[in-house]
């Protein structure tokens, strides 16, 4: 989780200062640098050939943001893993404009509530099936939607590292655990956004979408969402980073181990991955556009339609 550094190179941020002068920039002892790095692989400097460390501005940056953390009352752990996931002026509010300004090659898809729902029920069985000791992530907007799933993401939850789930839990405490429930701010852009994030080696993919305004009065299964997709590794990854970032700005304590594992960089996506991705985009690229000429009401039995047969509906199959 390197979004402080994030788009820049090491040509255009060197590896030049020496743990003296990072000392005296950030006001942190010599030991408690050393100390941190070994504890919590933070900051991580390079080695030259004699064993001396060499860090980068963008370390004095993140070390920056951790003691304003530090000083707001985020334990040390939880400062870090803020920090890490882009806190101050970088820091995400929404998993959806997060990838969109992390990846803006990201294509933008238009669906129906009840062709995301089985878009997303198919990750999730994929994760459940294949993915080996995933990270997951869900937003659910209510907590009424996440009470509808909650034994299935019962059921993820138990093969996975860690599972966060964001929803208007109301004003309480993050629950902590390997199923962890994150309650939203009510000024969050979280509460009109649909997000799933399974990040593994073997299966990553997520989805992420907000929820077009206006539609108070629509059918709940014709509500329209834009959303952004991939099975992309490295865009799975910023992804998580995202999830766990808005999960310690809500003052959930990030476990080591999975701060160290989203820490580290995904590999970048093979050629085949590519080829079926494009495949993809193609053809819910299609599907939006039979979604775009479809009616959202009139139609008598069309909820049901939708609901039972979603694909066929929106290719206009079903009848």
């Amino acid at each position: 989780m390197k979004s402080i550094s994030d788009g820049k190179t090491a040509g255009d941020d060197p590896a030049v200062l020496s743990i003296g002068e990072v000392s005296r920039r950030t006001g942190i002892p010599v030991a408690g640098l050393r100390n941190w790095e070994q504890r919590y692989s933070l900051p991580r400097p390079e080695r030259l050939p004699n064993g001396r460390r060499r860090y980068r501005e963008s370390d004095c940056l993140l070390l920056d943001e951790v003691l304003r953390g530090r000083a707001q009352g985020l334990s040390l752990a939880a400062a870090m893993a803020h920090a890490l996931s882009g806190a101050g002026p970088f820091r995400d509010t929404s998993i959806f404009a997060g990838l969109r300004r992390r990846h803006p090659g990201l294509q933008v898809h238009v669906m129906a509530k009840a062709m995301l729902l089985a878009l997303t029920h198919a990750i999730e069985d994929e994760c459940c099936a294949r993915a080996q000791r995933p990270v997951l992530v869900g937003a659910f907007q209510r907590q009424r939607f996440y009470r509808q799933a909650r034994p299935r993401w019962t059921d993820l939850a138990r093969t996975a590292a860690q599972t966060l789930v964001f929803a208007d839990f109301g004003q309480r405490s993050p629950q902590s655990g390997p199923l962890a429930e994150i309650p939203i701010a009510e000024d969050s852009p979280l509460r009109r956004e649909w997000a799933l994030v399974c990040d593994a080696p073997d299966h990553p993919a997520c989805l992420a979408g907000w929820e077009r305004p206006g539609q108070e009065t629509w059918a709940d299964p014709d509500r329209t969402f834009e959303i952004v997709w991939s099975v992309d590794p490295q865009v799975v990854r910023s992804a998580a980073r995202i999830g766990a970032g808005l999960a310690a700005a809500a003052a959930f304590e990030i476990p080591a181990p999975l701060r160290a594992r989203l820490d580290a960089d995904a590999e970048a996506s093979s050629a085949d991955l590519r080829r079926a991705s494009g495949l993809m985009e193609r053809t819910f690229d299609y599907l939006s556009r039979r979604l775009a000429a479809h009616p959202h009401a009139g139609r008598p039995g069309r909820q049901a339609l939708v609901r039972e047969h979603p694909v066929e509906a929106l290719l206009g199959r079903a009848q």
